[in-house]
């Protein structure tokens, strides 16, 4: 944590929707400023899941540093505070070495959280409460635990998608612990002050290439061995009610082995929900402040013009020279 009075450490944000080709520009970058890169990205910290992460390999590295991958057993639980603790620890040892930490990776609120220390100390917890809200969603479907919510707080309802069980959980949690909607607390943490001296860069391309770009992805998933790669991990132990089977391409094909649904029902769902999912991180990165948007389209892809615009906002910033 920066402590009150000290000079900001430089931190630069290169995100953007599934499929924009952030690890390829985020490498780039890395070599230019002498960099090393921060994943924020809730599914690749687990071990043995490389596939349907789409996850970094060694060779696509090219020698640089990369933290917060493969650092989890996917039968572990993960959230936003673990990935704040990890992070932090990972950044003192970035500036240790001297060098200039670059936060990639399409989890908004992760970003979010790092960027602006969040504080999530003070969030009690009601173990019992949230198992009685698991056991309704399970008994009476998740539509219904949202309704719940969507009465206790209609702001966070909008923004939490209805499947996504565990953070309806956690917003009804709070507010039956606080008596205040937990959308009024993320509200108050967003408007704090940035932590760090940053850029925050989103990347990002024309809605028609990026949906054909995510199609493309999940059929080169599937070629590669996605199918296997789920089946492997249900044989380890993995279930469907996991933290780290709740990632795309895990969940549909779960649900395939199953039995609920066609192996072509489950690749049409995969595309879908990854579209789905790019509409709602652009919506994300919309809403924060101080954002750098980078289209690809408007630079032709050429990837030594988008090097050179960051890099003139680093310079721009204060954060190279």
């Amino acid at each position: 944590m920066i402590e009150d009075g000290k000079e900001k450490k430089p931190l630069i944000v290169l995100t953007g929707p599934t499929a924009a080709g952030k690890t390829r520009l985020s490498i780039a970058l890395a070599k230019a400023v002498g960099g090393e890169i921060l994943s924020a990205d809730s599914m690749q910290v687990y071990r043995r899941m490389d596939i349907g992460s789409a996850k970094i390999t060694p060779e696509q590295m090219q020698g640089i540093p990369h933290h917060m991958i493969d650092v989890l057993e996917p039968e572990e639980p993960f959230n936003v505070a673990v990935f704040q603790k990890m992070s932090r620890e990972c950044l003192d040892r970035i500036y240790e070495r001297n060098h200039i930490p670059i936060v990639t990776g399409g989890t908004g609120f992760y970003i979010q959280a790092l960027l602006r220390e969040i504080d999530f100390t003070t969030q009690e917890e009601d173990p019992d409460y949230r198992r009685e809200l698991e056991r309704l969603a399970e008994t009476r479907g998740p539509a219904y635990l949202h309704e719940m919510l969507r009465e206790a707080d209609p702001v966070s309802a909008a923004e939490i998608h209805p499947n996504n069980i565990r953070r309806t959980v956690r917003a009804l949690e709070y507010y039956r612990l606080s008596g205040e909607p937990i959308s009024a607390h993320n509200r108050r943490e967003k408007q704090k002050e940035d932590a760090y001296l940053s850029c925050y860069f989103v990347l990002y391309d024309q809605r028609e290439r990026l949906y054909r770009r995510i199609d493309e992805r999940v059929e080169e998933m599937l070629a590669a061995g996605l199918l296997e790669e789920v089946k492997r991990l249900r044989a380890e132990g993995c279930t469907r009610d996991m933290t780290s089977m709740q990632g795309l391409g895990y969940k549909e094909l779960l649900a395939f082995l199953d039995g609920e649904i066609s192996y072509e029902e489950a690749v049409s769902a995969i595309k879908q929900n990854t579209r789905h999912f790019a509409k709602r991180q652009l919506t994300w990165f919309r809403r924060e402040r101080d954002v750098i948007w980078v289209s690809k389209s408007e630079y032709g892809d050429d990837e030594e013009k988008m090097l050179a615009y960051l890099s003139g906002c680093l310079r721009e910033k204060g954060l190279i020279k």
